[in-house]
């Protein structure tokens, strides 16, 4: 699999809006991955991050009132690396997670697909 390529991956994504989620599915089944969710809600994230294969993830910052850093610290501690989705930018972001990337909406395909990229090439630490 070279870097730029997806196809293959399972992808979680977690987002509370109808429209974003079926946008991110339909751009993410173009790249060739497979999508795990949509989770619409911090608990079905938090569960398909411990029960389900995950190779990267898309998290909107604010899922259903809550915010997301409880999956994204599941994340962590498992190396899966991520990626933000906002409609605030990185200035949304809380400071522990800052070097990941922001998607910021609204976005287009190529912009999803580059930090989709930059998130599975950083180094986790």
């Amino acid at each position: 699999m070279s870097d730029g390529d997806l196809n293959g991956l399972r992808i979680l994504v977690v987002e509370d809006e109808a429209a974003i989620s079926l946008l991110l599915e339909d751009m993410l089944l173009d790249f060739g991955c497979e999508v795990i969710g949509p989770a619409a809600r911090l608990s079905a994230a938090l569960d398909a991050v411990a029960k389900e294969q995950v190779d990267l993830a898309i998290l909107d910052v604010n899922v259903a009132g809550e915010p997301i850093y409880p999956v994204a610290e599941a994340l962590a501690q498992r190396s899966i690396p991520f990626v933000f989705s906002t409609g605030y930018g990185s200035a949304g972001i809380r400071d522990s997670f800052r070097d990941r990337p922001v998607l910021q909406k609204p976005f287009a395909q190529h912009d999803l697909k580059q930090k989709l990229i930059i998130a599975r090439s950083k180094i986790v630490s």
